[in-house]
């Protein structure tokens, strides 16, 4: 080895690039085991997840899967990582070389790129058995459970900030049904569970020399889901003109541009396998994200900030309060991006 740096921006795990004496390139990684408690399963699921897209690729005339799979180095004990004598894990994966990511969607062509990178994603994982994927965080996207813990730290207002949350707590309680709609059709067979990422962030797919999508990285969170959770989680970040802790609510616009070239850039691999309801499901997802994200900021400004990182007192209930004006501009423009999407994926599929 000739040199190992940090690497990244990530806040879960710690990441370096490490260069050898060859000159090769890698990522290290040490894991976070208490955000992720069952490494060995999430572990199963990365490398459950990055052989079939390969395999999926070897097929595609002109598919790279080295280039556009993240690649994870076995270790000399046999499998892809190892736990040291203070019990913290490690993997490594192949370094992938002359690519970029950006935090924020600034373009269509980026938004497109996006759209399309997490569309093929989906795509290339339809036909993997949900079976072979362990759920390694459960009720993640479960906005039942999110509602039950918001409602535990209701009940026992540890913080005594519940008096001063009343119109918070009305705004979630007047849109309780309509937020669970997801999971009903769900658990009615009506959405099909499928592989999906459930962190859709654009800082996830990297670009290559040429600005376009080469590959999906940050696969920690891939688990069985409905496909309209990584469509909203992706909306909720790209369409927001603010960023998610906004003060000034007034400052958070729709950007209706950026999102009609993901939804052009998603539909365009995805409208081949999807059915008509998880097509109709993807504005449910689009309202349910934000809706869910202001939810949990909620819940851990009551419980008196003790998951998300905090800047000020109020940092959580300022991050709860833009989420949902965001949830209330979706609302006023829901017809117009359904409309979006739904001729998008007419489009596509004729």
């Amino acid at each position: 080895m000739v040199s190992a740096r940090p690497f990244g921006s990530g806040h879960i795990n710690d990441t370096y690039r490490v260069i050898t004496d060859t000159g090769s390139s890698y990522l290290l990684q040490k894991i976070n085991h208490f955000v992720f408690k069952n490494v060995p399963g999430l572990m199963n699921n990365l490398a459950q997840v990055t052989a079939h897209l390969k395999a999926k690729l070897e097929a595609i005339p002109g598919a790279n899967p080295e280039k556009e799979v993240l690649t994870l180095i076995e270790s000399n004990k046999g499998g892809y990582f190892i736990q040291d004598e203070q019990g913290n894990y490690w993997r490594v994966f192949i370094f992938l070389t002359n690519t970029k990511s950006y935090d924020q969607v600034l373009t269509e062509k980026q938004a497109f790129e996006g759209g399309k990178a997490f569309g093929r994603f989906q795509a290339l994982l339809a036909d993997l058995d949900t079976n072979l994927i362990i759920d390694t965080i459960p009720y993640f996207h479960d906005i039942s459970f999110r509602l039950e813990n918001l409602d535990k730290a209701i009940a026992e207002d540890g913080t005594h900030r519940l008096n001063k949350l009343s119109s918070e707590i009305e705004f979630v309680n007047r849109r309780r049904d309509e937020m669970c709609r997801i999971l009903e059709l769900g658990h009615q067979g009506v959405l099909p569970e499928r592989i999906i990422h459930n962190d859709t962030k654009f800082n996830n797919v990297l670009l290559d020399e040429h600005h376009q999508a080469q590959c999906v990285i940050d696969l920690d969170t891939v688990m069985p889901g409905y496909v309209a959770y990584d469509f909203g989680d992706a909306v909720r970040t790209i369409i927001n003109s603010a960023p998610e802790d906004e003060a000034d609510l007034d400052q958070i616009k729709l950007n209706v541009p950026l999102f009609t070239s993901f939804v052009k850039g998603y539909l365009k691999q995805t409208a081949v396998f999807l059915t008509e309801a998880e097509v109709r499901s993807l504005i449910s997802g689009t309202l349910l994200l934000p809706y869910m994200q202001g939810v949990r900021f909620l819940t851990d400004y009551l419980n008196g900030d003790i998951y998300f990182k905090i800047h000020s007192p109020w940092h959580n209930l300022q991050r709860t309060r833009a989420q949902f004006q965001l949830v209330k501009k979706l609302e006023d423009a829901r017809e117009t991006l359904d409309d979006i999407i739904i001729k998008t994926w007419r489009h596509e599929i004729n």
